[in-house]
């Protein structure tokens, strides 16, 4: 475990608060496309799966940059590294208001998906500023910063409506600037590098942070990451399309009730940490899948009209009653906050494991879970996309995010009954050790 001699409790909360608004305004300019890729679809008349590429692709660059940004952050230190990643996405931001053509907006999405690479910036820095017992609840709070969605979601429409889609863009910039070099003023080293920088100590290699890659637990770690963050991030840019196509609201509108989702899908994570603290990480993500299976089973049934051949009428002719079956949208929008609840706790039990198992390797570890997990927030909107080009049934995206819940809850009670039985050989068939957080 780091050395944390000579860190203060104001030190802890200037950390963690500097940390969460800069990881804040990254994930608002992230899912930037969730609103302005909705003008952009109408503007150049895009399918369903040209729409799924383009609001996936900066999911793509913030998902695979996570597993260098988290080597660099260990060797570096993330005072450093987070205000650069920042600027970087700035530019990429501002020139994207230049853009006419689908294939350039392509190409300046995948610069604009840098933004996602700051959470495991964040967590590396963040964890080396508190003890392993406030380790779960710390990074909740950090990862609350997923509340930018939110953020977008509610903000966006209205400043598209007001400034049009490029100055949103601008403006977006021009805030990523100002948090950046805010963040360089006010955060201090951490203290892994303050005593690396006193001792003359060097960093591990890249290649000595990436051994415990080969284990397994990883692995298995990213692969509930692909679905708690991953979905989070897929259904916080799809859901304004699926509002404004399935239910025919306004743009505003329809941001405003997908940031009913992200919201919940944000500010909670902070409770999931504690919950994982205090109860084990295990119980949480049984928890999380146990409760996201059933919504997702009802989220999954499609509007439907039934017909019923009823007895005939007095004159012999057909008696046919018909009657329909859908989700009001009230209901739907109740169900998503639910939803968003359930993977809020999840994405904190995940990555409550990291730096307990890990302490010496939180950015390479926490940058390949997060990198499997963004790939899910990159692969599940083409598959949305694609799905719905094909089936034409608005649910069907429902329905696939409930077999891979389905198929990962299974996955995760064998694995964890084989290792509890491979352990305590002296345990039953009925019992396991649910507070062990694996």
């Amino acid at each position: 475990m780091h050395d944390l001699e000579g860190v203060t409790k104001s030190d802890q909360v200037r950390a963690l608060g500097l940390s969460t608004l800069a990881f804040t305004v990254c994930f608002a300019v992230w899912t930037i496309f969730s609103i302005i890729g909705v003008k952009i679809k109408q503007d150049l008349g895009l399918s369903e799966t040209q729409f799924g590429l383009l609001v996936a692709t900066p999911v793509l660059t913030g998902s695979l940059s996570r597993i260098f940004l988290g080597v660099w952050t260990d060797q570096f230190g993330g005072r450093i590294m987070l205000p650069l990643q920042m600027l970087i996405t700035a530019i990429s931001v501002w020139l994207l208001a230049s853009v006419h053509t689908y294939a350039v907006f392509l190409m300046a999405a995948l610069g604009l998906g840098l933004a996602g690479g700051s959470f495991i910036i964040g967590i590396a820095y963040v964890s080396r500023w508190f003890e392993a017992d406030k380790q779960g609840t710390a990074l909740g709070i950090f990862g609350a910063g997923n509340v930018g969605a939110a953020v977008t979601n509610f903000a966006a429409p209205f400043l598209v409506l007001a400034y049009g889609w490029e100055d949103t863009a601008r403006i977006y910039a021009v805030v990523l600037v100002i948090m950046a070099v805010a963040f360089y003023i006010f955060a201090k080293e951490d203290p892994v590098r303050v005593k690396q920088k006193r001792t003359g100590e060097k960093p591990a290699s890249a290649l000595k942070q990436l051994e415990p890659l080969k284990d397994i637990q990883v692995w298995r770690f990213a692969t509930y990451y692909f679905f708690v963050f991953g979905g989070f991030v897929a259904f916080a840019s799809f859901l304004p399309r699926y509002y404004v196509g399935a239910y025919g609201v306004a743009l505003t509108s329809a941001g405003v009730f997908a940031g009913m989702y992200s919201l919940p899908g944000s500010i909670f994570r902070a409770l999931g940490g504690w919950m994982s603290d205090v109860w084990g990480a295990r119980m949480v993500m049984y928890l999380t899948f146990g409760v996201s299976l059933i919504v997702l089973f009802v989220m999954s049934y499609p509007e439907t009209t039934y017909i019923v051949k009823g007895i005939p009428h007095p004159d012999g002719s057909e008696n046919l009653i018909k009657f329909s079956f859908g989700i009001p949208l009230y209901v739907f929008v109740f169900l998503t906050v639910i939803l968003g609840f359930m993977m809020s706790l999840g994405k904190a039990a995940v990555y409550k494991h990291i730096p307990v198992y890990f302490p010496q390797n939180v950015g390479a570890v926490g940058g390949l879970v997060g990198m499997i997990g963004g790939l899910g927030g990159f692969v599940l909107p083409i598959a949305f996309g694609m799905l719905l080009d094909i089936f034409q049934v608005w649910s069907v995206v429902f329905m696939l995010m409930f077999l891979l819940v389905a198929v990962s809850l299974i996955w995760m009670h064998l694995a964890i009954r084989s290792m509890d039985r491979k352990a305590h050989p002296e345990l039953t068939n009925n019992k396991h050790l649910s507070d062990v957080p694996h």
